[in-house]
C-alpha cells in the first residue's frame, strides 16, 4: 500500500506544465474561425473596441482581415504587398499598415469603406512598428536580411498629418519588437542583428544604451514593465523569457518558454505574462520584479505565434498559421482569460 501511495504521489508531483495548465484552465477557447483559403504566416493584430473589430495582417495572402470581437470574419482589405504591423486610430477611424514586400511603405486606410487613402514610400524591409501616444508618432522599422549591414532605421511617421518627419539609426541589420515608456521619451527595442536590447532617447533620436542578450539569439517579443523597472524579452534560440533591470541593463531572470513565438503580453492587473508560440502559449506569473513562475503551457496550434491581449475584454486573440505545414488548419482563435 505504501508503495502504491508513493507511486500516486510521484505521478501527481510529476504532472507536466501542460496538464497543470489544463487543470487550471488558464485560457478558455470560446471561438475558432477557420481560414481555409489562406497560407503562410500572419504577423500582427489590432483592435477597435468602439466598433467592435479585430484586424489581422496576412503576409502571404497580402490582405488585412477584419473580424468582429467574437471572431466572425467581416471583410478582407486588399491592395498590399506584404502587410506586417497594423495600427488603428480610433479618433479618426483609420488604419496605418506597414507594408514590406520588395519595397517599403506604409498605407493609410479608411476604417469606414476600407479603401487605401494615402501611401508613404520608405526604405525596403519595412516590418514592425510601435506607436507613441504622447507625440502621436509611429516608429516603423526598415531592416535588411543581408549580413554585414551595420545600421538600419526607424522611420518616424506623424499620424496626425500622415507625413514622414524623420528617422532614427539603429545598430545592426534588423530589429523586432519595441516598447515606449509612459512619458513617451524612451524606446526599448530588440536589436536582433546584434543580439542586444537597445534603449533610444526619442528626443535626441540617439541610442543611449545597448544591453547584450545573455546566451541567446533572435530576440523577438518585448514588453515593458515600467513600474518595476523591468523589460521582458523572449528569444527563439533557445526559447527563453529573459528579464532585464532597466536601471542596470543586467538580466535578472532567464527561463524557458514557448518556441517560435512572435508576441508576448504582460497583464499588469493579474501579473500574468503570455508568450504565444508554435503549438503552445506559455503562461507565467510575476511574483515580484525578479521572480516569475511558469504556471503552464496552453495548447494552441501550429505557428500560433501572432496574438493580441485585450484587457478590457479579458481576452486573448491568437492567429494560427500554416507556413511550412500543408496540413495545418489556419484560423483565428478567441480565448477568454480565466481567473
Amino acid at each position: 500500500m505504501k508503495r502504491l501511495l508513493g507511486i500516486c504521489l510521484s505521478l501527481f508531483l510529476g504532472l507536466s506544465p501542460l496538464a497543470r495548465a489544463q487543470e487550471k484552465k488558464l485560457l478558455k477557447l470560446v471561438a475558432t474561425t477557420p481560414l481555409p483559403n489562406f497560407s503562410g504566416d500572419f504577423d500582427h493584430l489590432a483592435v477597435d473596441l468602439k466598433s467592435k473589430r479585430v484586424f489581422l495582417t496576412a503576409e502571404d495572402h497580402k490582405t488585412v482581415e477584419v473580424f468582429d470581437l467574437e471572431g466572425k470574419r467581416l471583410h478582407s482589405i486588399t491592395g498590399f504587398g506584404q502587410p506586417h504591423a497594423v495600427l488603428f486610430l480610433p479618433d479618426v477611424n483609420k488604419l496605418i499598415v506597414t507594408d514590406g514586400d520588395d519595397f517599403g511603405m506604409v498605407e493609410l486606410v479608411s476604417g469606414e469603406d476600407y479603401k487605401i487613402l494615402s501611401t508613404i514610400k520608405l526604405p525596403p524591409g519595412v516590418d514592425g512598428a510601435v506607436f507613441n501616444p504622447v507625440n502621436q508618432y509611429y516608429y516603423v522599422e526598415s531592416g535588411s536580411d543581408d549580413e554585414g549591414v551595420k545600421t538600419h532605421v526607424l522611420n518616424i511617421i506623424d499620424t496626425k498629418t500622415f507625413k514622414l518627419v524623420g528617422e532614427i539609426a539603429l545598430p545592426g541589420n534588423h530589429s523586432e519588437a519595441m516598447a515606449i515608456d509612459q512619458a513617451g521619451k524612451k524606446l526599448y527595442v530588440n536589436l536582433t542583428g546584434t543580439d542586444e536590447v537597445g534603449v533610444v532617447d526619442l528626443e535626441t533620436k540617439k541610442v543611449i544604451a545597448r544591453w547584450p542578450v545573455p546566451e541567446a539569439q533572435t530576440a523577438n517579443a518585448l514588453v515593458l514593465d515600467e513600474p518595476n523597472h523591468r523589460v521582458l524579452i523572449a528569444t527563439r534560440k533557445p526559447p527563453k523569457l529573459i528579464v532585464f533591470n532597466t536601471d542596470t541593463g543586467k538580466s535578472v531572470v532567464s527561463v524557458p518558454c514557448a518556441p517560435l513565438h512572435d508576441d508576448m503580453w504582460f497583464d499588469s492587473a493579474s501579473k500574468r505574462i503570455y508568450v504565444t508560440g508554435s503549438e503552445v502559449t506559455s503562461v507565467f506569473v510575476q511574483n515580484d520584479a525578479d521572480h516569475y513562475t511558469h504556471v503552464g503551457d496552453v495548447p494552441t496550434g501550429f505557428r500560433a505565434k501572432t496574438s493580441i491581449l485585450v484587457p478590457e475584454l479579458n481576452r486573448l486573440y491568437i492567429a494560427v498559421s500554416g507556413k511550412g505545414k500543408p496540413t495545418a488548419k489556419l484560423a483565428l482563435q478567441v480565448y477568454d482569460i480565466q481567473p
